[in-house]
């Protein structure tokens, strides 16, 4: 024994003193590569949409549903409210949108800036780490397009001539390039919003010379001027060649890149290529997200073919829930929903409004097949994209977010620090989930289905609703006067999150004014009066 371990000692300073002669050198620990990042938001896609979150459903979508396969599936994931404009916000800040001006609502193709320059992004922040930044997509956040007369804006509507003070043969300001992204390539609002202009880089990329519309029972848009290389039917195809020639150029360096690939789809108007007509056997919808299935295929054959699987985090989510638009009612009778188990859909404060399929894929870092069933929200994406490249966030920064690494690093929840998380309605009205316990403000959907504000008669319902999602994730069962001190409790939590301007730990910061057009932000008063 003594004699092997004293040959030991003699191999470690041998060794030693060979590389100290210069006779052999020992290579330097490689630093660890930063991953790629890639993040695709669909439109408009339901819950029950993909068939590894819905296994009864009639839409088959293996493409995505190999992320699974191939990563962590999130069965409790959410959008930070139920329509478009405010989750994107959300999704880009790290921030609740209601804590900016868009209080409700969403913004139109028209809409100026949402988002200020002095504000951290997740494209600037990964920029400032060194990562190369696209956006291609829906922006849907606003930007500030020139126009022919500078002291008449106009009306922010959606005639025609609404648009007509707008001038596109001149640079558009406070872009999503005044955020933090290298290349922008998009346009401004949802496909059924004009005005219908690609903008790259700050500028149109073709002469608006016609005016559209379709009022199709599944492709309608509204009426609004055009260019000449927009063609609705070729916009998401479009997005995702942009998105695949991106890659194919990036692989060509070391730099690290941050795609935001912002599709405007299912959403409509639902424009399945002639090739995928008729082939769900269900409806035109189900037809459009077999298309982009296939899609999402082709762009995770390209990340292989160009060799950048393995250093790759894909995320593929939606901003919000299936819409109306979709046909529930025709889907239903041929036994699919897009809300799955869920109640309500797209606008809604219950589940189906803002619980979204969530994956993730980043081989040798995540375990293929793994689920997690932790509560987790879209602001999240900030906080995880610092945690990956080692960056503390500021006070001022991701207000709302969270790290999702300690769930990816360990498969479970240890060293997740969401508390709960707030979800807003199109109305702006508020719900907070705190563990199995969802707490809505209001007395109804505050959105689309019934009860609907301002078309059904409210006053005969509850004004809060409570229910247990572990046993009722259907929120059939109303707790609200059955439980009054869980009410009491996550009311008070709501409050703390407002006045404090944040939910994550730190200082105090300061939410925008509480009045938007001159209205007073009425569905705060019962929660601050509480």
């Amino acid at each position: 024994m003594r004699i092997k371990a004293f040959y030991i000692v003699c191999l470690i300073l041998s060794n030693l003193l060979s590389i100290s002669c210069g006779e052999k050198k020992v290579a330097p620990v490689a630093e660890k590569k930063l991953p790629n990042i890639i993040y695709i938001l669909a439109d408009d896609l339901g819950y029950g949409d993909i068939s590894s979150f819905n296994p009864g459903g009639k839409i088959n979508t293996p493409n995505i549903d190999k992320l699974a396969q191939e990563g962590m599936k999130f069965t409790d994931a959410h959008s930070p409210s139920a329509v478009c404009s405010p989750t994107r916000y959300g999704i880009i800040t790290g921030r609740y949108s209601w804590r900016s001006e868009l209080k409700n609502g969403v913004l139109t193709g028209k809409s100026k800036a949402l988002i200020p320059k002095s504000r951290t992004t997740v494209a600037s922040l990964l920029k400032g780490a060194g990562y190369q930044t696209a956006f291609i997509g829906k922006w849907h956040l606003g930007w500030d397009w020139a126009q022919k007369d500078s002291t008449n804006f106009g009306a922010e509507g959606w005639n025609p001539e609404d648009f007509d003070n707008l001038d596109f043969t001149k640079p558009i300001t406070n872009t999503p390039n005044d955020l933090g992204f290298d290349y922008a390539y998009g346009h401004s609002g949802s496909l059924d919003m004009a005005p219908y202009v690609y903008v790259e880089n700050g500028k149109s990329t073709a002469e608006v010379d016609h005016i559209t519309e379709d009022t199709g029972d599944y492709t309608w848009w509204r009426k609004g001027p055009t260019a000449a290389d927009f063609v609705h039917d070729d916009v998401t195809p479009n997005f995702f060649r942009k998105s695949m020639n991106y890659i194919k150029e990036k692989s060509k360096g070391e730099t690290p890149f941050f795609l935001y690939l912002a599709l405007p789809s299912p959403h409509t108007p639902i424009l399945p290529t002639e090739e995928w007509l008729g082939k769900s056997g269900l409806n035109p919808y189900a037809d459009f997200m077999l298309m982009i299935d296939d899609y999402v295929g082709q762009l995770t054959k390209t990340l292989e073919e160009q060799g950048l699987d393995e250093n790759t985090l894909l995320i593929f989510t939606s901003d919000n829930g299936c819409s109306p638009e979709a046909n529930f009612e025709l889907l239903e009778e041929k036994g699919h929903d897009p809300s799955g188990i869920f109640r309500g859909h797209k606008a809604d404060i219950y589940e189906g409004g803002h619980r979204v399929p969530f994956l993730m894929k980043w081989p040798g870092k995540i375990r293929p097949n793994s689920v997690s069933n932790e509560t987790i929200c879209h602001t999240d994406l900030m906080a995880t994209c610092a945690d990956i490249v080692g960056v503390d966030l500021k006070e001022t920064e991701g207000e709302d977010s969270f790290s999702l690494l300690p769930i990816l690093d360990k498969g479970d929840s240890t060293g997740y620090k969401r508390e709960a998380t707030v979800h807003h309605s199109i109305n702006g009205s508020f719900s907070i989930r705190k563990e199995n316990y969802k707490l809505i403000l209001c007395p109804g959907s505050g959105g689309w289905s019934y009860p609907r504000p301002g078309t059904d008669d409210l006053s005969v319902f509850p004004k809060f609703q409570l229910y247990d999602l572990k046993v009722d994730p259907s929120e059939e069962n109303n707790l609200f006067e059955k439980y009054p001190d869980k009410t009491n409790e996550l009311a008070v939590l709501m409050k703390v999150y407002i006045e404090n301007g944040r939910s994550t730990p730190g200082t105090k910061q300061t939410n925008a004014s509480l009045h938007l057009n001159g209205k007073e932000w009425h569905q705060i008063e019962p929660i601050l009066s509480h």
